[in-house]
Formats: structure tokens, C-alpha cells, sequence
């Protein structure tokens, strides 16, 4: 049988730019180690399989090309952005049923706007692998599902080089490292110890840290993020008490079918 799947570059405007995520509708989920596999096959940062419900909401799942995960950002957007604009979604409000409860995106414009549960950081002790690990002492070291480490310049956080020799020794699915931006808020990077990924792109799900925490620091609810890999991401953000907004524009890269 063939499906089809489609390749959305989110949090850009442009190909080549934000976070590649494959997206594949279905009627009904695979086996969930047949879905592991195609997104190993894809070997992209995320693929997205989601399934219609009779309300006009969908069930969402996220894989890497490792493991399933419990939330993800950039595959959602992507997911999102094939519904509105190739699927023919006749609202401007999508509900997804996934791992981390009802997610709702609202098209705005260009703009689709996540909503996500925050997960606010909280102080820990610096792991010494962790440092090894980093090129760049950081100035505070947090965790929530990830280590969150701060620096104290966006140029910290641009030259910080990792060292995975040390990293993959961690037990956590990601390291936010982050500082106050120039030209934003924030800004932020990704680190992806023990897969394929290295350093994810655009991280939608570690904003769901990054905002509260930013919020906190800068006393402010609105705000912009950028994430600075070579790709480069652009993030409107909102803090709303225990969930965050998450917004950003997407663009379709490509269309087909995988065989099975």
C-alpha cells in the first residue's frame, strides 16, 4: 500500500530554513515500530503520523528517528500547516489528542500559534560530564526535561562548541543552552546527545521551558525567540501561567508517498 507524506520546513518562511519534520497522515496509526521505522527511514529530527477523528480533531504521535516522544514542537507546526493548507481543514483551530494531553493551534494569518504546557526549569547541580562537555563554562545550570544551561551573551552561546564524548554520557533527551539575545529576547540551541541529530535546528518543545524561565527573568509575557543553528528558527512566544504560547510561520518543501 502507499500513504502519503509531505516535508514542511517549520519556524521559517523559506526552504532550507527553521526545522524539516515529515508528516504523515493516516486513517488509522501503524504499528508503532513500523512508524519507528519510517522515521528512522526518513532520518529527519522528527516525523509526525497523525489520524482524523470524526470531531475534526487528530490524534498526533512524534518519533525521532531513535525513539517516540512525549512532545514535540516543530513536527506539530508542520502537522498543523499540512491540514490547514493541503488537507482542506475548514476551521482556523486544529485540536490534537497526544502524550502531553489536547494541544490546540490557531492559524493566524501566516502565523500558526501552539499552545503547549509549560515546563518551567528548575535549579540543579552541574553534572561534570556536562562540563567537559561544553566548550564554554556556563553561568547557571537548570533542568527540566532537559539540562537548561545559561550563559551570560548570545555570543556565549553562539561559539559554545560540544564535545559528545562527554555529552552522551548524560541521561537526558536534549541540553537548552540559552542567553539573552541582540536582536530578540532570547536566544537559544539544542544539543541531542546519543542520536543521529546532534543538534536540532528549530526545538519547539524546549520553549515550552525557554518561555517561562525567560518570562521570569525579563518580567515580560511577550516575547520573541531565535534559535541559533545554521538553519536559524524565528519564534513568537507567549507565557500564559502553566502553558505557553509557541507561534511561527512554515513553508511545504515536498510531497510524495513511501510504500509498505
Amino acid at each position: 500500500m502507499s500513504y502519503p507524506i509531505y516535508t514542511v520546513d517549520a519556524f521559517t518562511d523559506k526552504v532550507f530554513g527553521g526545522n524539516p519534520a515529515a508528516c504523515c497522515p493516516l486513517k488509522e496509526f501503524l504499528p508503532t515500530a513500523t512508524m519507528q521505522q519510517l522515521a528512522m527511514e526518513n532520518n529527519l529530527s522528527e516525523t509526525a503520523f497523525f489520524v482524523k477523528n470524526p470531531d475534526n480533531s487528530y490524534n498526533l504521535k512524534w518519533f525521532t528517528p531513535e525513539v517516540e516522544m512525549d512532545l514535540a514542537g516543530h513536527p506539530t507546526l508542520a502537522s498543523a500547516f499540512v491540514i490547514f493548507t493541503e488537507l482542506g481543514h475548514d476551521s482556523d483551530t486544529i485540536n490534537f489528542h497526544t502524550k502531553s494531553g489536547v494541544l490546540t493551534v490557531i492559524k493566524k494569518g501566516d502565523t500558526l500559534e501552539m499552545n503547549f504546557p509549560a515546563r518551567m526549569p528548575e535549579a540543579c547541580t552541574l553534572p561534570e560530564d556536562l562540563l567537559k562537555g561544553l566548550s564554554i563554562k556556563p553561568a547557571q545550570v537548570f533542568r527540566s526535561r532537559d539540562y537548561f544551561v545559561v550563559y551570560n551573551s548570545q555570543e556565549d552561546v553562539e561559539q559554545v562548541v560540544p564535545d559528545f564524548n562527554y555529552l552522551d554520557k548524560l541521561e537526558t533527551l536534549g541540553i537548552i543552552i540559552t542567553a539573552k539575545g541582540n536582536a530578540s529576547d532570547f536566544v537559544c540551541r539544542f544539543l541531542v546527545p546519543n542520536s543521529v541529530i546532534g543538534e536540532d535546528p528549530v526545538t519547539g518543545s524546549a520553549h515550552a521551558s525557554l518561555i517561562p524561565y525567560w518570562a521570569k527573568e525579563l518580567n515580560k509575557t511577550d516575547m520573541t525567540s531565535i534559535q541559533l543553528s545554521a538553519r536559524k528558527g524565528h519564534l513568537w512566544c507567549g507565557s500564559r501561567g502553566d502553558r505557553v504560547t509557541i507561534a511561527g510561520k512554515a513553508t511545504l518543501y515536498m510531497k510524495g508517498e513511501y510504500f509498505l
